[in-house]
């Protein structure tokens, strides 16, 4: 559905995107995950010919983006950057606006208008002006005229970026909903958690290079990198975080309270399991032994550290 070929995008001398390549498969909802500046907004301008490449090419549908952006973008909705509306407009207002701008006929509108307004859960804020909205309801208005023409493709930049934790999780909601009808969804996100909770893929970018792109299952198994947080019965000596950092694949040691230290280990499950034992050999009485923080999160950092 959708498909990107070796697209880079220069600012000057500045590489916004390099060389970046990746297919999105019908149905599928892809987390394109990255820093702030590593290229994700830049991506999606391009794919929704806002902006243009300076080489390589974007398909959707396997239509060309940059030579038939008309048919492309034909059966793609979208919501790019903080949305804005019209204050003084009401959302049955806004979206009779936006699908006249689409070709829609009126009745199309109205009918199609109750649905998304239902979907996105604005069905009471229909003769509400715009102006008294929050934040997260002008988000989930936005996500409604991206779906006001029935696409089947939806690209989504940062959909909860400056929401409050209830805004975050409302349109999180929306989005799990979205994917039970099978929509197409390439989502930008700077947020780990949040990819790992709705996506089921993930392609993780740092200054606009690919780092990898695998299902979110499989990027869990990748991950080496872990922290592991360690509970004693008693305080837990210096001598015993010593002891601690000199052992195999043992990165960091940090003590976090009298008796609870977090270790950075590199190793898989039998290795962790070996980890455990020579603590307990060091004389450590352990009563919590847990890895604590998103694996995609700890793979990521260790990814972006390399890519620098």
């Amino acid at each position: 559905m959708i498909e990107i070929q070796n697209l880079t995008k220069d600012f000057g001398t500045i590489k916004a995107v390099d060389s970046l390549s990746l297919k999105v498969p019908e149905a599928t909802t892809v987390g394109f995950l990255g820093p702030n500046g590593a290229g994700k907004t830049t991506t999606i301008k391009i794919l929704t010919n806002l902006i243009s490449a300076t080489s390589g090419r974007a398909f959707l549908h396997g239509t060309d983006v940059v030579t038939n952006p008309k048919e492309a973008l034909a059966h793609v909705g979208a919501v790019v950057e903080t949305p804005e509306f019209y204050p003084f407009l009401t959302p049955d207002e806004t979206l009779a606006y936006l699908g006249s701008v689409r070709g829609m006929h009126a009745k199309d509108i109205r009918e199609r208008g109750s649905e998304v307004l239902h979907q996105v859960k604005l069905d009471q804020w229909r003769k509400t002006r715009i102006g008294k909205f929050s934040k997260g309801m002008k988000q989930r208005l936005a996500i409604a005229q991206a779906l006001l023409h029935e696409p089947d493709i939806l690209i989504l930049d940062e959909p909860t970026s400056g929401l409050d934790p209830r805004g975050m999780v409302e349109v999180r909601e929306i989005i799990r909903d979205l994917k039970k009808e099978k929509y197409t969804i390439f989502m930008s996100s700077h947020l780990l958690g949040e990819v790992q909770e709705v996506c089921d893929r993930a392609a993780l970018i740092d200054h606009g290079k690919l780092l990898v792109y695998d299902s979110i299952d499989k990027l869990k198994t990748i991950s080496k990198v872990t922290k592991i947080e360690v509970v004693t019965v008693g305080a837990a000596s210096d001598a015993l975080l010593g002891s601690v950092t000199k052992l195999p694949n043992v990165r960091t040691v940090e003590r976090v309270g009298g008796n609870v230290f977090l270790v950075t280990f590199e190793g898989q499950i039998d290795s962790r399991a070996d980890l455990l034992l020579s603590i307990q050999a060091s004389g450590a009485k352990v009563s919590g032994f847990s890895q604590v923080g998103l694996p995609l999160e700890m793979m990521y950092m260790d990814l972006v550290k390399e890519s620098r």
